[in-house]
C-alpha cells in the first residue's frame, strides 16, 4: 500500500514539474517554431526507454551515427533539406531496427546495415532513385511520431509515454489500427513545448503534409484524430509549423482563407505578464477592439498564471449567456492579463469578453 502510494506521489510530483501541469506550459508562442525542411528521415532503432541523450553521436549505437554522419557530409549533394530523427521499433506499427521511412514520399525500407548506409544515402537521398541494394515498400496511412527522449529532456520523457497512450487507446476505440500509426521518436526540438508531436497525414488537396504540434496533452489527442487526420484541418492553438512550407508564407495562406481582415496572425513573441503595477495599455493595444476587428477581447484585469494554464471549460468558469468557450491555448497571454482568441476557436455570433 505504502509503495502504490509513493509511486502516485512521485507521478504527481514529475507531472508538476515536468508534464502537462508544469508552470511553462503554454507560455510561448507556438507558429515559427520549426526551421523549414522538406524531407523527413525516420531510422528506426532500439526503444526510446534506450536511447542515450545524443543517440546520433553515440559510439554505442552506430548506425544511428553512421546515418547521421553520412547525411551531414553528403548536405550539400542533397537537393532537399532533410531532417533524420530517429523512432522506436514497434510491433504494433510492424517496424524494425534499420528500417528508414521517408516523408513526404511516403515509403520504407528495411533492415538497413552499418555497412549499407552509403549506398543508401547515395541512391535515395542524394540521386533520388530506389535502393539498389534494398526493397522499396510504399507506406499507407496516417503516421504520428511522438517525441519520448527521456535521457536528452525529462520533460519529453514524462509527456511522450503518456500521449502515446493516449493515442493508442483512441486509435482502438475508433477502429482505426490500419489507418494511423504511432510511436515515439528522439528529439525533435523544442523540449520545452513538451508534448511534441509530429503527424504526417493527407492534406486536404491529398498531398501528404508533416505538422508538428507542441504542448499536446491527452485532452488534445482525438480532435488531432478526428480534425487534422480525419479532415486535414490543422489545430491552429497547437500548431508549430509543417515540413515543406515557409512559415510566414504558411501564415500568409491561413489568413487569406480568413474572412476580410479577422485576424493578425504573427509569430513575433508576445509581451510576458511580470506583475500589475504601471500598466496602462489599454484593450485596443491588445486586440483591436471588438467591433470590426474581429477580435475577441477579455476585460482588462489582470489574471492569474495559472488560470490561462489550466485546460478545459473550469478556467473559464461562469461564461455569460452560453458563450462558446475560449480555449487557453489562442490566448495571447501577456498583453496586461488580456486573452486575445481568433476566430478559428469561437463562432462569430458568440464573440465575448470573459475570462
Amino acid at each position: 500500500m505504502a509503495g502504490e502510494s509513493e509511486s502516485f506521489s512521485t507521478a504527481a510530483e514529475d507531472n508538476a514539474k515536468y508534464g502537462f501541469e508544469r508552470a511553462e506550459m503554454y507560455e510561448s508562442n507556438l507558429a515559427g517554431t520549426v526551421d523549414p525542411y522538406e524531407r523527413h528521415v525516420f531510422l528506426c532503432y532500439n526503444s526510446h526507454e534506450l536511447w542515450p541523450s545524443r543517440v546520433e553521436d553515440s559510439d554505442s549505437d552506430p548506425l544511428p551515427k553512421l546515418l547521421a554522419s553520412a547525411l551531414k557530409a553528403r548536405k550539400n549533394d542533397i537537393s532537399l533539406k532533410t531532417r533524420l530523427t530517429i523512432c522506436e521499433r514497434s510491433d504494433d506499427v510492424k517496424l524494425s531496427d534499420g528500417d528508414v521511412l521517408i516523408f513526404p514520399e511516403m515509403v520504407i525500407y528495411r533492415g538497413l546495415k552499418d555497412s549499407d548506409v552509403d549506398s543508401f544515402v547515395e541512391d535515395v537521398l542524394v540521386n533520388g532513385k530506389p535502393w539498389l541494394s534494398g526493397v522499396q515498400e510504399e507506406l499507407t496511412g496516417s503516421y504520428v511520431f511522438v517525441c519520448a527522449h527521456n535521457n536528452r529532456d525529462r520533460r519529453c520523457g514524462v509527456c511522450g509515454p503518456v500521449l502515446i497512450q493516449k493515442f493508442k487507446e483512441e486509435i482502438e476505440s475508433k477502429d482505426l489500427k490500419n489507418q494511423v500509426f504511432v510511436t515515439a521518436c528522439s528529439h525533435v526540438g523544442g523540449h520545452k513545448y513538451a508534448g511534441n508531436v509530429i503527424i504526417f497525414s493527407a492534406a486536404p488537396d491529398g498531398k501528404i503534409a508533416g505538422n508538428w504540434y507542441g504542448y499536446v496533452t491527452p485532452s488534445d489527442v482525438l480532435e488531432l484524430l478526428d480534425k487534422q487526420i480525419g479532415e486535414g484541418e490543422i489545430i491552429h492553438r497547437i500548431w508549430r509549423g509543417q515540413m515543406g512550407a515557409n512559415v510566414k508564407e504558411a501564415e500568409k495562406v491561413e489568413e487569406m482563407k480568413l474572412t476580410n481582415g479577422t485576424i493578425v496572425y504573427n509569430n513575433e513573441k508576445q509581451p510576458q505578464e511580470t506583475g500589475t503595477e504601471g500598466k496602462t495599455e489599454s484593450v485596443s493595444n491588445c486586440c483591436q477592439g471588438g467591433g470590426g476587428g474581429g477580435f475577441s477581447c477579455c476585460r482588462d484585469e489582470t489574471v492569474e498564471k495559472n488560470q490561462l494554464r489550466r485546460n478545459g471549460e473550469d478556467s473559464r468558469a461562469g461564461l455569460a449567456n452560453g458563450a462558446a468557450p475560449c480555449s487557453h491555448h489562442c490566448c495571447c497571454g501577456g498583453c496586461s492579463g488580456y486573452c486575445c482568441c481568433g476566430l478559428w476557436s469561437l463562432p462569430k455570433s458568440k464573440m465575448k469578453c470573459f475570462l
